[in-house]
C-alpha cells in the first residue's frame, strides 16, 4: 500500500467515525454528553468499549464527536487557508512589482511573528466582548478557524507564487498571451492546474498543523470549551488521572497521532506521484 493510499485510509477512518457517532450512540444506547459518576474512569470492557472518562463519559462516544470538530476545525482552517493563500500568491506573481513586494513583505512580516505566543493571545479573547456567544462549540470553532487562517495562509501563498512564477514564464503561457487569451482564461486554464501539487501538498500538511493547533488551544483550555469533546480538552481533562487511569489519555493522543501521520503520509504521497 502507497503512502498516499495509506494515509487516506487512516483519514478515512476517522471521517467514517466521526459521520457514525449518532449511529453510534443508538447502537450502544448511551449519551457522550450525560455523566455517570458511577462508571468514573471505568476500565474497557462489554459496557465501555475504551473505557470512561473522569465523568463516566463513554471514551469510544467522545472520540467519535470529537473527531467531528477536531477533523472539522483542521479541514475548515486548511481549506479556508489555501483558498485565501493560493488567491494571493497567484495575484503577487501575476501582478508583479509594488503588489508582488507589498503582499510579500506582509507575509514575511506573518511568518516573523512567533506563532503559538500570538495564538494563545487571540484565543484568549472573551468571545462576549465581541458580541459572540461563549461556550458554544459552533463560535468556538468559528474563533479557532478564523485564527488558524489568519497565519495558515502564509506558507502556502509563498509556495503557490513560485509555482506561479515558473508557470507564466513557459513557452505554452506567452504563446497563449500573444494569441490574445485573455488574463482570467489564461490563470484558470493554463497556471493554476500548474499550482495543484505543491497547493495539495501544503493544504495536506495544513490540516495536520491545525489539528495539533487546535489540541493544543482546547488543552490549554482557550479552544473548545465543554461539554463539547475535542481531541485536546479530553487530553486535558484526563490528565489529572493519567496514572490512574491512564487509557482516558491514550484515546485522544493516539486519535491525534493517527491524524497527523495521516495527513503526512497523504503530503508525501501526492509530492512523490
Amino acid at each position: 500500500m502507497t503512502k498516499l493510499r495509506f494515509g487516506l485510509f487512516l483519514l478515512a477512518v476517522l471521517a467514517l467515525a466521526a459521520l457514525a457517532a449518532p449511529w453510534l450512540a443508538q447502537w450502544l444506547g448511551r449519551d457522550a454528553f450525560a455523566p455517570d459518576l458511577f462508571a468514573r474512569y471505568a476500565p474497557p470492557g462489554p459496557d465501555y468499549p475504551l473505557g470512561a472518562d473522569e465523568l463516566g463519559r463513554d471514551l469510544l462516544l467522545r472520540l467519535a464527536y470529537g473527531a467531528r470538530i477536531s477533523l472539522g476545525v483542521g479541514l475548515a482552517a486548511a481549506l479556508a487557508a489555501a483558498l485565501l493563500g493560493t488567491a494571493i500568491g497567484l495575484l503577487a506573481a501575476w501582478r508583479g512589482g509594488w503588489v508582488d513586494a507589498v503582499l510579500m513583505r506582509l507575509a514575511d512580516g506573518l511568518l516573523a511573528l512567533p506563532a503559538l505566543p500570538i495564538l494563545v493571545l487571540l484565543a484568549a479573547v472573551d468571545p462576549a466582548k465581541l458580541g459572540l456567544p461563549r461556550g458554544e462549540a459552533a463560535t468556538d470553532m468559528l474563533r479557532i478557524i478564523a485564527i488558524l487562517v489568519l497565519f495558515g495562509w502564509v506558507g502556502v501563498a509563498r509556495l503557490a507564487r513560485a509555482a506561479a512564477i515558473s508557470v507564466l514564464a513557459q513557452d505554452y503561457v506567452r504563446a497563449a498571451r500573444a494569441m490574445g487569451v485573455s488574463e482570467a482564461r489564461l490563470l484558470w486554464r493554463h497556471v493554476l492546474p500548474g499550482l495543484r501539487a505543491p497547493v495539495a501538498v501544503a493544504c495536506a500538511l495544513s490540516v495536520a498543523g491545525a489539528i495539533l493547533a487546535e489540541s493544543v488551544l482546547s488543552f490549554l483550555g482557550l479552544g473548545i470549551q465543554p461539554p463539547a469533546p475535542s481531541w485536546g480538552n479530553m487530553l486535558a481533562n484526563a490528565q489529572e488521572a493519567v496514572f490512574a487511569a491512564p487509557l482516558a489519555a491514550v484515546w485522544p493522543g493516539l486519535a491525534i497521532l493517527v491524524a497527523v501521520a495521516g495527513c503526512a503520509l497523504v503530503a508525501d504521497g501526492v509530492a512523490e506521484r
